[in-house]
């Protein structure tokens, strides 16, 4: 009787970071954030940081600080730098991450929860801290506007709260910023694949084959959408970045200080103020990677002559 003829196990490959990728990524951030992104970023942090405005309420502050401008505060350079930066941060970490967790036995799932994790970290630290901190202080600084003194320019702003705290002034909230995106990105993977499957199930269609481009929006919208429960974090880190006075707030306010103070003023509500615009913001994010990752995937080929491998 023969032996089975078994196959040797496929080496574990690392996943090349492609230039193709990280523009393919940053086209399509600066994109979804020069549309809706930046206006449902702006209504969220002003629900966040006027925890007694509702919807309606957030929409016509912003409106008074500037019309339709108004929405599109902190664009212009902070949304932009962090749009075209934090793919390429994510890309090149969670690939690294991802293989050093598979090396020590991961499954594929976990270590692509690992991977993000580790990329959405990195981001926080990389960009995104003073990338957040500078767009939140613009879209709060209104009340400067309102005592009738014209609020100095984003540079200006800039410099001075670098020569007033430094480093650690313009990256205020980093650590929150930190949480949010950890969780995010862990909670946002591993939920759309939950989803992916629910999908596959009702529709028949056996594991690794392809979901049309309705489903995986659908797939990666419940995943967006419900990776908001971590909202909290994402108002304590407003708060902490805030520049709206409030001479009830301690003062060298920490993550566990901020969370304290805000659920003794507003509750559990407070926590979770702004949580619907961030959904639809994750809603808008989810069509703009998938609906027109394929347009943009194919002029990127054609652009630098590299194969796209990057998911979207």
């Amino acid at each position: 009787m023969s032996a089975a003829v078994t196959s040797p196990p496929q080496p574990l490959e690392k996943k090349p970071v492609k230039f193709s990728n990280l523009l393919l990524g940053a086209g399509l951030n600066m994109f979804e954030v020069t549309t809706l992104g930046q206006p449902l970023e702006v209504v969220k942090t002003t629900m966040a940081a006027n925890r007694g405005d509702n919807f309606a309420g957030a929409m016509s502050r912003i409106w008074g600080r500037g019309g339709v401008l108004g929405y599109y505060q902190g664009l212009i350079p902070w949304a932009w730098i962090e749009a075209s930066t934090k793919g390429a941060v994510l890309l090149f970490v969670a690939t690294e991450a991802e293989y050093y967790a598979k090396s020590f036995g991961a499954s594929d799932f976990v270590g692509g929860i690992s991977g993000g994790m580790a990329g959405g970290v990195a981001q926080a630290y990389a960009t995104m801290g003073f990338c957040t901190c500078m767009k939140t202080v613009e879209i709060t600084q209104h009340k400067i506007a309102a005592s009738g003194v014209k609020p100095p320019s984003t540079w200006a702003t800039f410099a001075d709260i670098y020569r007033k705290e430094g480093i650690r002034g313009i990256n205020k909230g980093v650590n929150a910023v930190a949480i949010r995106q950890t969780t995010n990105w862990g909670s946002r993977f591993g939920l759309s694949r939950l989803a992916e499957q629910g999908i596959r199930n009702v529709t028949g269609k056996e594991e690794g084959q392809k979901l049309n481009a309705g489903e995986k929006i659908l797939s990666s919208g419940i995943g967006g959408g419900l990776s908001a429960w971590n909202q909290p974090i994402e108002v304590i880190r407003v708060e902490m970045q805030s520049k709206t006075v409030d001479v009830n707030r301690p003062a060298n306010l920490t993550v566990g200080k901020t969370l304290r103070y805000i659920y003794g003023k507003d509750g559990m509500k407070g926590l979770y103020r702004g949580v619907a615009p961030r959904i639809g913001l994750g809603v808008w994010q989810t069509i703009c990677m998938v609906a027109l990752g394929d347009m943009a995937k194919e002029a990127v080929e054609k652009l630098t002559g590299e194969k796209v491998t990057a998911k979207h």
